[in-house]
């Protein structure tokens, strides 16, 4: 039986992709592993290529895989994924080692070009690599939207959705299998179902993907501030199961940034959007992603930036600096004319002031009783997360060692301590 090691880069849209992957491997008569360091027969980089940082990860892999080929170490190499979606031409050409390419959409055709046969998985049938109590679910691909910055409508075209129906039997089977928690993800939440049912149904899918017996917590990422459906806010509260958790990247708060960067939203537009989403669903924590050093940002931009930040009290935030992709509206028609160190020091700044925020917000949660999800357990703790905490971004709880705990166990816990990441807490006896 000939071994096949998955490597999966980026996000965690690439993840599922590695996942379908690796069940279609397995149905040809593959042995897998995913993102193992052991010997195999073949490995395949499922790569990222979104932003630079990104793309340098993906070509490095590819290279260490690619001496590994030539030490003898593996005998075949494959790649998949928005970096060889973007740039097939110019890879093969700087590292012939690979065996064959693969973009971002004819990548299923791997198993069957490895196997000479086509397996027979169904289309969203996969290999759950996250502990097994939560997965990704993946409702769509694509983006309409162009933002002036970014390169992913490129590499993965047009918005297109999927099924509600096909949706839900993806979740009941991932249910009999022992999936409690389920992170909704798209590069665009608010456009689902617009191409295919004429409207946004977010509100309906995550409605009925609520009312399936067994899922314990829906979390929604990546939905877009411009045309956002608010009847979603309206399942949020009415639904214990969906978790009072957003992540919404907004970018930028200056109404010159936001109309350079193509955003299709205003400041004053966005502050009542967050005041409504606020209003209708309390309690909700909203993760945002935030940019720093767009072409023409000044200080005053900058300076409204951070305002609006100590404004706002995000609970979760992250934040990156711009850089230049090729293909994109801003490199084609501004100058990256901030320069680097200028752009540092304001992600610095920016980063230092949410990391106060976020040890205030945290402090509050002492004394408070929450319900975690168990993810592991270490030496001196089992690692948990709250409806608020997404898998590896957002901070864990550490629950004490009181009583006998498991992957997947649903717990009351109490909260003792509030660090800037994490929160100590010990289990409520009963």
């Amino acid at each position: 039986m000939r071994t096949v090691n998955v490597i999966s880069l980026g996000c965690s849209k690439n993840l599922v992709d590695s996942e379908r992957l690796l069940k279609m491997l397995e149905e040809a008569g593959f042995k897998t592993m995913h993102d193992s360091e052991l010997p195999s027969d073949a490995v395949v980089v499922n790569t990222c290529g979104f932003i630079g940082d990104a793309k340098e990860e993906s070509i490095n892999e590819i290279l260490a895989q690619a001496e590994r080929k030539k030490s003898g170490e593996i005998s075949e190499l494959y790649v998949m994924g928005c970096l060889s979606e973007r740039y097939p031409d110019q890879l093969k050409e700087e590292i012939p080692e690979v065996d064959r390419y693969y973009g971002k959409f004819n990548w299923t055709a791997l198993a069957s070009d490895l196997a000479h046969r086509h397996p027979g998985s169904a289309s969203y049938d996969r290999v759950i690599t996250t502990p097994r109590h939560h997965a990704y679910l993946k409702i769509s691909e694509g983006c309409n939207r162009f933002c002036a910055f970014c390169a992913i409508p490129l590499i993965t075209g047009r918005h297109h959705s999927r099924a509600i129906e096909d949706i839900e039997a993806e979740v009941v089977k991932l249910v009999g299998r022992g999936v409690k928690e389920f992170n909704i993800i798209a590069q665009d939440l608010s456009a689902y179902g617009t191409d295919i049912y004429g409207h946004a149904a977010l509100a309906e899918l995550t409605e009925r993907l609520a009312n399936i017996e067994g899922v314990r917590r829906l979390r929604l990422h990546y939905a877009y501030p411009a045309q956002f459906p608010m009847d979603v806010l309206d399942v949020m509260a009415r639904y214990p199961n969906v978790c009072n958790y957003l992540d919404i990247a907004l970018q930028h708060a200056s109404d010159n940034m936001l109309t350079r960067m193509r955003r299709h939203i205003d400041l004053a537009q966005t502050r009542c959007l967050l005041a409504e989403i606020r209003r209708r669903v309390p309690g909700i924590h909203l993760r945002t992603t935030l940019m720093v050093g767009f072409p023409g940002e000044t200080e005053e931009d900058f300076r409204q930036l951070m305002d609006f930040v100590a404004e706002q009290r995000f609970e979760r935030m992250g934040a990156f600096a711009y850089c230049e992709e090729e293909g994109t509206y801003a490199a084609e028609h501004y100058t990256d004319d901030v320069p680097d160190d200028v752009k540092q020091h304001r992600l610095s700044e920016l980063m230092a002031l949410q990391e106060d925020i976020s040890m205030e917000i945290q402090q509050q949660k002492v004394g408070q009783t929450m319900e975690v999800v168990i993810d592991r357990e270490e030496e001196d703790y089992y690692v948990g997360r709250s409806q608020w905490d997404s898998p590896e971004v957002d901070p864990e709880v550490l629950v004490e060692k009181t009583i006998k705990l498991h992957p997947g166990d649903f717990v009351e816990v109490n909260v003792k301590e509030a660090l800037p990441f994490e929160l100590i807490a010990t289990v409520v006896t009963k």
